[in-house]
């Protein structure tokens, strides 16, 4: 089957709320500084109601990834639930209007559409407070075979390991990639999702993934040590690419014998981290779809990060295929 697309991803389809806040707004609403937190729509409502005036985009990890592959220029395509309701058809409206390719049929009847009420302290640390809602209604069913076998890279995040019928999606979906013989990338997403599914999610990277993206805490909670260079080694003794981001001391990459030292890309002032490691594995994904070596792909994911660090919101502001190109990439 031809290659209809360089990218297709499967992830919670997620409405953002991000704004402004300070430590001690944090401490008040109990919530852990840089973490994600799942929360019930009662509480996403009384939180909305306290937060600071911000500003509301359409997100969820793998499909600002997505959104970040079609702004580098490739092609791309998400599947996510969404409920039949507003908020459902901004998501939809977005996704589509990036030209990625979005066709789940919106969940009737049940969960309102997910959010994300995101609060970002002035450093530009981003913490989350989510109610998944419609999204943990996606189920094997809404993965189209077609539309795995005709992509070059699947893409799936961490997240989707919580609800059992998303996680029976995420199963289908990593088969059909192995049977079709795909690349099936996946992001460790949180180290919530790492403390909550260590055992399963170790038997499922080493046996399953043939490109692993973490960030420094994910890693290390992954194989339950405090020294980075120990966590390292053992994502180097798996026979996978592993692109560990470390914030703005750049990312590492290992694999195929090769280890790549990829510096942060400059920024002046960075405003709101939320989606830097979303970004970054778009940049990779792509450089990987276009058979670039490892560095390249390394380079141009920290350039798609350092973009989307400089400006409130998840996804791109700017086309990154220029950007790219302007920076020789």
């Amino acid at each position: 089957m031809p290659d209809l697309y360089d990218v297709a991803a499967i992830g919670n389809a997620i409405v953002d709320v991000i704004a402004p806040a300070t430590d001690a707004f944090l401490t008040s609403e109990d919530l852990a500084k840089g973490a994600m937190t799942l929360i019930d729509e009662a509480r996403a409502e009384r939180l909305y109601a306290k937060m600071a005036a911000g500003v509301e985009a359409s997100g969820g990890s793998a499909a600002n990834t997505i959104a970040g592959v079609a702004s580098l220029g490739g092609r791309a395509a998400f599947i996510g639930k969404v409920a039949d309701d507003q908020l459902g058809k901004v998501f939809a409206h977005d996704m589509r209007a990036i030209g990625a390719g979005f066709d789940t049929p919106p969940l009737k009847g049940g969960p309102a559409t997910a959010r994300s009420l995101i609060n970002v302290t002035p450093e530009g640390q981003r913490t989350m407070a989510t109610f998944l809602g419609a999204s943990n209604s996606l189920t094997a069913d809404d993965v189209d075979v077609k539309l795995i076998e005709c992509s070059k890279i699947i893409y799936l995040e961490g997240y989707l390991f919580d609800p059992p019928e998303a996680r029976a999606a995420f199963a289908k979906a990593a088969a059909l990639a192995r049977s079709n013989g795909r690349l099936l990338a996946f992001t460790l997403s949180d180290p919530f999702v790492v403390d909550r599914h260590r055992a399963a999610l170790l038997e499922f990277i080493e046996t399953q993934v043939d490109v692993l993206f973490a960030n420094h805490s994910e890693v290390t909670s992954l194989f339950e040590t405090d020294d980075f260079d120990v966590a390292l080694a053992a994502v180097r003794d798996l026979p996978l690419i592993g692109a560990v981001t470390r914030s703005e001391k750049g990312s590492v990459i290992v694999g195929n014998g090769e280890i790549h030292m990829i510096d942060a890309f400059p920024v002046e002032k960075v405003i709101d981290t939320t989606g830097a490691g979303d970004q970054y594995a778009a940049g990779f994904l792509l450089g990987l779809a276009q058979d670039r070596d490892l560095g390249d792909c390394g380079r141009l994911g920290a350039l798609a990060a350092g973009e989307v660090i400089t400006h409130y919101g998840p996804r791109p502001q700017v086309s990154l295929k220029d950007l790219a190109a302007a920076n020789g990439l």
